[in-house]
């Protein structure tokens, strides 16, 4: 593992210290977490600035340390201690992940998306292992940070490197794009999340599809085709793939059926079909998008089928956990926007042998100057067979009050709260083995410390 110290040269404009027994070193950029045989890596930002912890940094396994040659050494490092010198650590990092790209040269799948970018991630990465030696972006190292440590993570043999790429503002996608030179770019769709920085789903949608900027030619793009902010891509350069429930997709969905144990679907209403353990019709759209992935990479449909069968998916992400007195939690609370949320609460509708439905909904951020109205567009489906709606937070509230707004449903019951904390008695009044919970909400909110409260002792994942 690690990346060649050639790589590492490749970016200094100086060096010190005795390099010459090094072959191979991790990345490390945060000092305090231990990392064997690894480079330093100080990053500076607004607040912080890693070139005062290289200290720290050899204590937990620092061989080595890339140095930004404005930056004073401390006084007391190891004798020879190896420094390579750089004019910026941010920009030599992303450089030695182009080069161990173009040293390794997996096939590369970037994937974007309002909602969705994880769990494809990981859909991609359950089908192709069967086939490939694979590799994926951990948690959600997604940034212009996250992408490169990725990069620079990957085991020298991978066949197929997966990234998840985000953003926030115009630009970055292109930038992470040219970086990695993908071979498949996939959009799982267009949401509201990030619309303070881009102004509207138009302006998501224009940032999203930076991602063929850096796309290999003859690469393929794979879209959401229900979306039709998607519909009019004009391209010659790479081919398109449409993906969703309407007949204009490539691949069309067909004959869903759900169960609190997953989804079952077919595709183009062939009779064999594929069953994914995770709940909601955007996580069948999920599964199909990654499906295209595997299939023009020339994985059986038989490894696709076993693949997602046997789904692993990142916490958070509509995880169903057992709650206190046999109920069933479902934690999507990794992080919300309106239309992920409205996708949430759809899919808690439908999930049989429940006598109370319990939504349990908290703050969106990053929705700009329309965020009252964009958490109130949440209440116009917040209805039977919908039991009990729980808001937390004052932006939550927005929820209740759209509601109240609309003359919602009268049998419907309906309980405002500004902290987790105050909400967790009356949630727990409510559990009982026909009782399923879901919790949603923005980041920031970490809705998981609350429905953490209410799970059964020793509780894992269905």
């Amino acid at each position: 593992m690690g990346i060649g110290v050639d790589i590492i040269r490749g970016q200094a404009i100086q060096t010190i210290g005795d390099a010459g027994h090094l072959e191979r070193l991790n990345i490390m950029t945060d000092s305090r977490k231990a990392a064997a045989d690894s480079l330093f890596v100080p990053l500076v930002g607004e607040n912080f600035n890693g070139h005062h912890y290289l200290k720290q940094a050899i204590e937990h396994g620092a061989e080595a340390a890339i140095w930004m040659e404005r930056e004073p050494l401390p006084d007391k490092i190891p004798d020879g201690f190896p420094v390579f010198f750089v004019r910026d650590t941010l920009a030599a990092l992303q450089n030695m992940a182009k080069s161990y790209l173009n040293q390794v040269h997996p096939k590369i799948i970037a994937v974007t998306g309002s909602n969705g970018k994880t769990t494809t991630k990981d859909m991609i990465y359950s089908i192709l292992s069967q086939s490939y030696r694979t590799f994926k972006t951990q948690g959600n190292l997604n940034n212009h940070i996250g992408v490169p440590l990725t990069i620079l993570s990957m085991p020298e043999n991978t066949d197929v490197l997966v990234l998840e790429m985000g953003m926030n503002h115009f630009g970055e996608l292109t930038y992470l794009s040219q970086m990695a030179r993908p071979d498949l770019a996939i959009i799982t769709n267009i949401g509201e999340s990030h619309i303070e920085y881009l102004g509207s789903r138009e302006g998501i949608a224009k940032a999203k599809l930076e991602i063929v900027n850096g796309l290999k030619k003859r690469g393929t793009l794979i879209i959401d085709g229900d979306e039709p902010l998607l519909d009019n891509i004009q391209t010659n350069v790479f081919q398109i793939v449409r993906c969703g429930f309407g007949d204009q997709n490539n691949w069309r969905i067909t004959d869903v059926d759900e169960s609190v144990t997953g989804s079952r679907f077919t595709l183009n209403k062939q009779t064999e079909s594929f069953h994914v353990p995770v709940l909601g019709r955007h996580n069948v759209k999920n599964a199909v998008l990654s499906f295209a992935a595997a299939r023009i990479l020339g994985v059986a449909i038989e490894k696709i089928r076993y693949g997602l069968e046997h789904l692993s998916l990142t916490k958070l992400r509509f995880e169903k956990v057992k709650g206190l007195n046999g109920s069933v939690l479902i934690n999507d609370c990794y992080n919300a926007s309106p239309s992920s949320m409205r996708a949430s609460l759809e899919t808690l509708k439908t999930l049989p042998g429940f006598e109370q439905r319990v939504a349990v909904l908290g703050d969106m951020y990053e929705l700009g100057r329309n965020e009252e109205a964009l958490h109130k567009s949440v209440a116009e489906i917040v209805k039977a067979p919908l039991t009990h709606l729980v808001t937390i937070g004052d932006k939550g509230a927005w929820i209740a009050k759209g509601l109240q707004e609309i003359g919602g449903d009268e049998t419907l019951e309906v309980h405002v709260y500004p902290t987790k904390a105050a909400a967790q008695p009356y949630l727990e009044s409510l559990l009982n083995d026909k009782t399923v919970m879901l919790f949603k909400a923005s980041r920031l909110l970490a809705l998981e410390e609350l429905s953490g409260k209410l799970r059964a002792k020793e509780s894992t994942n269905q």
